[in-house]
C-alpha cells in the first residue's frame, strides 16, 4: 500500500487526521513517491512556511479555517473547501491567517 497514517476501507475526515499545536506547523505525510507527494499540514495562526519552489505542480485543498497562499508575489486567500494550483518551479509562500489545516498534493 502506497498511503501512510491512513487506514484502508475507512471513512475519514481529513482534516480530523492532524491536530493543530499552538506555535507550529505540523505535517504528516500520507504518500511521498518519484510521482507524487500527498501531506496534510496544520498551521497555527501566524506560521508560514517561506517563500520556496517546487519541482512539481502543487494542488492545496483548505480542510479548516484560513490560509494564505502566496504565488509570484500575489496573495490568495483560501478558506474551507476552496482549493488552488501553485505552479512547478513558481515563487510560492503559506501563511495561517488562523488556525488553518489543508492537503498539499505535489505531481511531479
Amino acid at each position: 500500500m502506497n498511503f501512510k497514517h491512513i487506514t484502508p476501507s475507512e471513512v475519514l475526515s481529513l482534516k480530523e487526521q492532524i491536530a493543530n499545536q499552538e506555535g507550529q506547523i505540523v505535517s504528516k505525510t500520507l504518500v511521498q513517491n518519484s510521482a507524487i507527494s500527498m501531506t496534510l499540514f496544520s498551521f497555527s495562526k501566524g506560521e508560514e512556511i517561506s517563500t520556496h519552489e517546487s519541482g512539481g505542480d502543487a494542488f492545496v485543498i483548505c480542510l479548516d479555517g484560513v490560509g494564505r497562499i502566496t504565488i509570484d508575489g500575489a496573495a490568495h486567500i483560501l478558506h474551507e473547501g476552496e482549493s488552488i494550483v501553485m505552479p512547478a518551479g513558481h515563487p510560492h509562500a503559506v501563511f495561517g491567517e488562523e488556525a488553518f489545516k489543508m492537503l498539499l498534493i505535489v505531481v511531479f
